[in-house]
């Protein structure tokens, strides 16, 4: 009897949290769970932050639009405005429009979580494509990743639209510009264009029915495919382990670093905490999307200084530096300046998107990769990375060139002009430089490991020379410098086989070994300093 009352006592001191976990477990069986993935272990570096700050971005989002969704209005109902901001008395705009005012001017932190969620937008996106960056300059991509790439890519896809969809919502001048343009380039799409605009706008533009859409696709369709895009993304990363960079210890089987609990969650909580605070400085401190100066959308007025947010200029630069070719077939008018730039944008996020598959293929390594790559020891790879960074940027001016002209005193033919050499020169000369500077990065690093690292000691020999001591350096940075993987070019091999009967070469071959040698031939790679090299010179001969 006493050995029950004890246990009967102990269960009733058992403090309520515990008890609560002691009934999950029981059903979820949440103890094994955490004792087998809690304690994961998780490399540590710098960049690693940048995907944490596109994550937290978009939890910010997440938070703040369901705020705004409580107060706003997705209907173009026209109304009569009769609220707090003067200026706007009595004129006929849209129920969205006046909700939107509604929330920055009488709602109590209504313009405040506006602005928050407008720029955690922005940096979520510029988050996203850093992040995806560093993933691209690092290999990290590569098997068994190819899948959480196109994941990723999907999610900076899918916010892209995200974003055009939540900035139209307001209806106002500036955001019915930019729809405008949109139904513009999609109206230039042969045959198709005028239903893809009729289904878009339920009717013609701008109807009534252009806010209900763009609403229900900005706040369910939209965030619900990369919300799961976004579980899945943290459930490939967590079966995968994530990328390390090489050094002592470190091995495509094994994972140096930190365990989740508790020293990574209780970085990653401080972590987020410090990006929702800047986000929110950022938002106090610096108004975007003013509405209020634009006023409502009228289909006969165009705001000025009209320019999407940095993620469309891309395609916009596209449609501004384009020629207004027009052609004239049976009848109907196949407008080119507008359709081709429309053809090209896709074109590019899908070379973005099977890049990992192309690279893999070029040079033939199916095995797994955990160890990330420095980027000078890839430098085709960089030099590709750098180039299309530099192809965004020209586009970038293009689609701005009317700011470009009027702030830097510029004619604005000239800016459309430069661009379209730029187009196709700028990534050219991009790609040369880069991966001369990688080489040269390969040359310095095995300099250093032959020779050591320069002292800056001035040492005088006996009969009379002048030397620099250099100082070896330790096995922890011989490691780290030489233990990257140097690929051989893919050769078709002889033309006749061991019977003296001529094989079959195919064209995939034969572009498969000029892709090859471009990625790995002797010009696109420095050899590493092989231990016979290193030991002849640290023996003594011609060391100092």
């Amino acid at each position: 009897m006493s050995t029950a009352t004890d246990t009967t006592a102990a269960k009733r001191k058992a403090p309520a949290g515990e008890r609560v976990a002691d009934w999950a477990d029981g059903r979820l069986g949440i103890y094994s769970l955490a004792k087998a993935n809690m304690r994961k272990i998780f490399p540590d570096h710098w960049s690693f932050m940048l995907g944490e700050v596109a994550l937290y971005s978009f939890i910010i989002i997440i938070l703040t639009g369901v705020y705004l969704t409580l107060f706003f209005h997705p209907s173009m109902n026209e109304v009569e405005y009769h609220g707090a901001y003067v200026p706007m008395q009595g004129i006929r705009m849209s129920e969205a429009y006046a909700s939107t005012l509604d929330i920055s001017f009488d709602v109590r932190g209504g313009l405040l979580v506006r602005q928050i969620h407008h720029w955690a937008a922005l940096i979520f996106l510029a988050a996203m494509f850093v992040h995806m960056m560093r993933v691209f300059f690092t290999g990290a991509f590569r098997k068994p990743r190819e899948v959480n790439w196109l994941f990723g890519f999907l999610l900076f896809v899918l916010g892209m639209f995200t974003g055009f969809t939540g900035y139209s919502l307001p209806d106002d001048l500036l955001s019915g510009t930019g729809v405008r343009f949109m139904e513009g380039a999609i109206l230039s799409v042969p045959v198709i264009g005028t239903y893809i605009s009729m289904f878009l706008f339920g009717g013609e533009f701008p109807g009534h029915e252009m806010v209900p859409r763009f609403f229900a696709a900005h706040v369910l369709l939209l965030p619900g495919i990369m919300l799961g895009l976004l579980v899945a993304h943290l459930i490939l990363v967590f079966y995968h382990k994530h990328t390390q960079f090489a050094g002592p210890g470190r091995k495509n089987s094994n994972v140096v670093g930190m365990p989740l609990l508790p020293v990574y969650m209780a970085k990653a909580g401080g972590f987020f905490f410090l990006v929702f605070g800047v986000i929110a400085v950022i938002a106090a401190c610096f108004t975007i999307n003013p509405i209020w100066v634009l006023g409502p959308y009228r289909p006969d007025q165009v705001s000025t200084n009209a320019q999407p947010d940095w993620y469309m200029g891309f395609s916009e630069g596209l449609i501004r530096f384009m020629p207004g070719w027009e052609v004239n077939l049976w009848g109907h008018t196949l407008v080119l300046g507008v359709f081709i730039p429309l053809i090209i944008f896709p074109l590019v996020l899908a070379a973005i998107a099977v890049y990992p598959f192309i690279e893999s293929w070029v040079t033939g390594d199916k095995r797994e990769h955990h160890i990330a790559d420095r980027p000078r020891n890839a430098p085709t790879r960089t030099a590709f990375g750098a180039a299309w960074i530099s192809w965004y940027f020209v586009l970038l001016v293009g689609g701005g060139n009317d700011l470009w002209a009027t702030h830097f005193h510029l004619s604005i033919n000239s800016i459309t002009y430069f661009v379209r050499v730029g187009f196709f020169v700028v990534p050219i000369l991009t790609f040369i430089v880069t991966r001369r500077i990688c080489l040269g990065l390969q040359r310095r690093d095995k300099e250093k490991v032959l020779h050591g690292r320069e002292s800056g000691i001035i040492k005088r020999l006996p009969h009379g020379e002048f030397i620099e001591v250099h100082e070896p350096l330790s096995q922890e940075q011989l490691h780290t410098l030489t233990a990257h993987e140097q690929y051989k070019p893919y050769e078709i091999g002889p033309s006749t086989d061991e019977n003296g009967v001529r094989r079959k070469v195919t064209r995939g071959q034969k572009l498969r070994a000029r892709l090859s040698k471009g990625y790995y031939g002797e010009e696109a790679q420095i050899s590493k300093p092989t231990a016979e090299e290193y030991k002849e010179i640290t023996s003594g001969h011609g060391h100092h």
